[in-house]
């Protein structure tokens, strides 16, 4: 059994990586978004293996449901122009920044590991939907009601972008 655990996180690792580096590398902005969606999906499965199906389905629902298809809406709805300088290789002071940012977390947190160590494995306890959903409409319904804002902000940009790419061609 725990060579299967092992094997599903191989997977959801080799997807989720696979899916950022298409998100970042991709010079197509649907092709980009398609990455993204796989980086999420892999998440959610990370969530599976920490035997949290409702968070699971809950980042496939919130994030891949609704973000995603947000994002997918502004990219068709705005019709970029090409002709521009997307192509264009990325000068090598960019490229240095860029993989000094993508290194800099992973040698903080490594340093923290070897210095302070790993704290002993806690299982933590098992907490049940109906616990779950009070504590969504209770204590956190503020971070659970900043979840919709942050759809609606996304749609809203979306209708706000088209509205002027129609204003700049009359």
């Amino acid at each position: 059994m725990q060579t299967m655990a092992y094997a599903a996180f191989g997977i959801y690792t080799c997807i989720i990586l696979a899916g950022a580096i298409m998100a970042v590398a991709s010079a197509s902005l649907v092709r980009a978004l398609v990455g993204l969606i796989a980086t999420l999906v892999g998440v959610a499965g990370m969530y599976l293996l920490l035997a949290s199906p409702f968070l699971a389905f809950m980042q496939l629902l919130i994030y891949v449901g609704a973000v995603a298809v947000m994002i997918f809406f502004a990219v068709m709805l705005t019709h970029a122009e090409s002709g521009g300088d997307e192509n264009a290789p990325a000068p090598v002071h960019q490229l240095f920044l860029a993989a000094a940012g993508a290194i800099m977390p992973a040698l903080l947190i490594g340093g923290l590991i070897l210095r302070r160590g790993l704290p002993g494995a806690i299982t933590p306890p098992s907490v049940g939907i109906e616990q779950l959903g009070a504590g969504l409409l209770g204590i956190y319904v503020l971070p659970f009601e900043l979840i919709s804002v942050i759809l609606m902000v996304a749609m809203c940009a979306a209708v706000l972008l088209v509205w002027e790419k129609r204003g700049k061609k009359k």
